[in-house]
């Protein structure tokens, strides 16, 4: 075998190695998004559509914390503009695991804009996956919108 056909082999078993880490990892997450999303229906199932969203976002953190998934609340989202680190007071409702966003909300229809804003904050964060639950629906599989950077 020549030199350039184990370096090329070399190349394609690390593509392969970097390949099957990112399907753990998804994998990982998925999983946790499951978790979480189990957790948002028991908390929609105990109170319903109708409340602020702020009371929904207390129950799920507390449905969170009695499965025993770990997350930060309120967790801060600095701005970098032309270089230079601006605190505007952008806050994200929930970091799962410090992998996942998660955005409550208690509308009457989840807007554009509220997709927006999720993606916006999975660019800004550097993080990979978010879930917009809006809890002021019927059924909440109808109020879940997951989304992938």
């Amino acid at each position: 075998m020549s030199d350039r056909n184990a370096h090329h082999k070399v190349t394609k078993d690390t593509e392969l190695g970097t390949e099957k880490e990112t399907n753990v990892h998804m994998a990982e997450l998925n999983r946790l998004s499951h978790e979480i999303i189990g957790a948002a229906i028991e908390v929609h199932r105990a109170l319903g559509p109708g409340l602020l969203e702020s009371a929904y976002h207390e129950c799920l953190c507390r449905e969170l914390v009695v499965r025993g998934i770990p997350f930060h609340k309120e967790v801060p989202l600095p701005l970098q503009y032309k270089g230079v680190h601006l605190e505007c007071g952008y806050r994200i409702d929930t970091v799962v695991a410090s992998q996942i966003v998660v955005e409550c909300k208690s509308v009457e229809v989840l807007a554009p804009i509220h997709d927006a804003q999720l993606l916006t904050y999975l660019r800004l964060g550097g993080y990979k996956l978010g879930l917009l639950i809006n809890f002021n629906v019927v059924l909440l599989k109808d109020g879940i919108h997951r989304r992938i950077m």
